[in-house]
């Protein structure tokens, strides 16, 4: 077994019980998203919890599907293809990281 199945194993494991957690927890699991448990209370009653647990839990479920096809491809092609399946990952947990909190949770915020 190569260092690529191993990697993308480890990361799939992760996020595989992430994306549980935030489907048991529902809204509750909104406590979890960083910079979000950071936020007065007051704050948070202004966000829809439940489309942040949800939006997260597709979120890691989405990588699941990417680190088990790396680990597949890894395997049985070439264990380069998992440094491709991390690129991709990265590319997908970068894309929704803000440095401020209200900008992350905008989309999420109740009229």
């Amino acid at each position: 077994m190569n260092a690529g199945v191993v990697a993308c194993a480890l990361v799939m494991a992760v996020c595989l019980v992430a994306g549980i957690l935030f489907a048991l927890l529902k809204g509750k699991a909104a406590i979890l998203i960083s910079g979000f448990s950071s936020l007065p209370e007051r704050e948070r009653a202004r966000y829809d919890q439940e489309a942040m647990a949800r939006d997260m839990r597709n979120a890691c479920f989405l990588w699941v599907l990417i680190m088990a096809v790396g680990c597949a491809l890894s395997h049985f092609l070439s264990p380069y293809a998992a440094i491709a399946a991390f690129v991709v990952w990265l590319a997908l947990l970068f894309k929704d990281v803000r440095s401020d909190a209200s900008k992350a949770f905008e989309k999420f915020r109740m009229r």
